[in-house]
């Protein structure tokens, strides 16, 4: 056999893997299947075995039917463009298919998966968006510079331009002296710091049960305080399109199709009677103009806005009594019927959205607050996942003000909230960063 041949054979198996995609119990063996493969090739030849075959892609895919099916056309692009490559055939991983546990989707719970059944064959793991276009060739030419049995956190660095809340004010004497990756561009672990990674995550706790910034945490949690490696900046790894551009970044905002009509949801503005003069008169010369249903619930009712009293009282932290109040309301003939519902908090430039089927499901399910004053994020999160109703995260969401982002990061996107009005003009965030300049009927 010609070392032609065995090339050919090579780019024929990965044609193969696209056309007839893998099995239910491939997608669920992921890596490992992989790695059997390799194992029983590997006698052909050496001709076979390229850098591709030494790099894992995880694509951050999500449970969603949308998003899963957007992973899935992710993949087959990169098997694609592997077998027009003709240099091996790499793994490609979806987060959301690699095990039944919610939290893969943080990365940091996933990697002693990925160790156990990647770890042996690989030498780079390579973590992209959905929407994350990638340039094999360039990627193995960028991946080279770097020698593999060391450890090495690649990608492109983004850091705070000023003490950030949502960072928890971390380097605050010097905010850009410490980087994160932008997700979007990708990133990479080598496999040597991936096994580092696993045996702490083994023999140790993750700090904390939810993720507040997800690129954030993940490049704490790599430094540790200085005893491991921070983000090397990869120029070739990017969102905007250039020529020598490793990845590129299409968009966050989704292709569903048609848009929803305004009529089709139902906003619910949550406020208290001591915000009523302070907070509701920004929502009214901002977005309200824009909401077919609205209607402010409170502590009290003032019929001089108006809003709606739920007999619930208001609670300084939490807002679960206020929000299930709010849900059992929705279901109800007291309101318009709407196929969504949208849960905003009166400081917020638009948030949370629900689906009627879901707030069904939800409130029917018996799942309920321990007490009113509960995190009613929390609770709804745990009451979702209860019933096996996916979750979608989406990072046009922002749950503080754009001055706590990277410049750079949200002027790349189209933003769809931001949340508090302490020490800005919220007015002049909403004209700047949320107002479309055509108004339309619909969402």
């Amino acid at each position: 056999m010609s070392l032609r041949d065995v090339a050919e054979g090579c780019q024929l198996f990965a044609v193969l893997l696209l056309v007839l995609g893998p099995s239910a119990e491939d997608r669920h063996t992921g890596c490992a299947h992989a790695a059997e493969h390799q194992a029983h090739t590997a006698h052909r030849s050496a001709v076979c075995f390229s850098a591709l075959e030494e790099v894992v892609f995880v694509i951050q895919s999500q449970r969603n039917s949308y998003h899963a099916r957007r992973g899935v056309q992710r993949r087959t692009e990169i098997l694609q463009q592997a077998a027009e490559l003709g240099q091996g055939v790499p793994v490609v991983v979806l987060l959301h298919e690699l095990s039944e546990y919610a939290g893969d989707w943080s990365i940091l719970p996933a990697l002693p998966h990925l160790s156990a059944t990647c770890g042996q064959s690989a030498s780079w793991f390579f973590f992209i968006e959905e929407e994350t276009r990638v340039s094999l060739a360039a990627l193995l030419q960028v991946l080279h510079r770097y020698q593999g049995h060391k450890e090495w956190f690649l990608g492109k660095r983004l850091h705070d331009n000023e003490a950030s809340i949502i960072h928890h004010y971390a380097f605050s004497e010097d905010p850009s002296s410490f980087g994160y990756p932008d997700p979007a561009a990708g990133w990479a672990l080598s496999t040597p710091l991936l096994h580092r990674l696993t045996e702490r995550i083994r023999h140790g706790h993750l700090k904390s049960d939810f993720t507040i910034d997800l690129k954030h945490e993940i490049a704490l949690y790599i430094w540790e305080e200085g005893r491991g490696p921070k983000l090397t900046s990869v120029p070739e790894f990017c969102t905007e399109s250039r020529d020598d551009c490793a990845t590129t970044f299409t968009t966050y905002l989704p292709n569903c199709g048609e848009s929803v009509s305004k009529n089709d949801v139902f906003v619910a503005v949550k406020t208290c009677q001591k915000f009523h003069r302070e907070r509701v008169p920004v929502v009214k010369a901002t977005w309200e103009r824009d909401a077919g249903f609205l209607e402010y619930y409170s502590d009290v009712a003032d019929a001089s806005i108006p809003t709606v009293s739920l007999g619930v009282p208001n609670t300084e932290r939490g807002h679960c009594g206020k929000t299930f109040a709010i849900l059992r309301r929705f279901l109800s003939d007291t309101v318009p019927k709407a196929d969504w519902l949208l849960i905003v908090d009166d400081d917020t430039l638009i948030r949370m959205v629900l689906s009627r089927p879901a707030v069904f499901r939800l409130v029917s399910s018996g799942c309920r607050c321990y007490t009113d004053d509960a995190p009613d994020d929390m609770v709804l999160g745990r009451c979702f996942t209860s019933l096996g109703i996916p979750i979608t995260h989406s990072p046009l969401f922002h749950q503080a003000r754009p001055d706590d982002y990277n410049d750079t990061l949200i002027s790349l996107q189209q933003a769809i909230s931001f949340h508090k009005h302490w020490n800005i003009d919220p007015v002049a965030v909403y004209k700047h960063w949320l107002q479309e300049t055509h108004p339309r009927d619909e969402l």
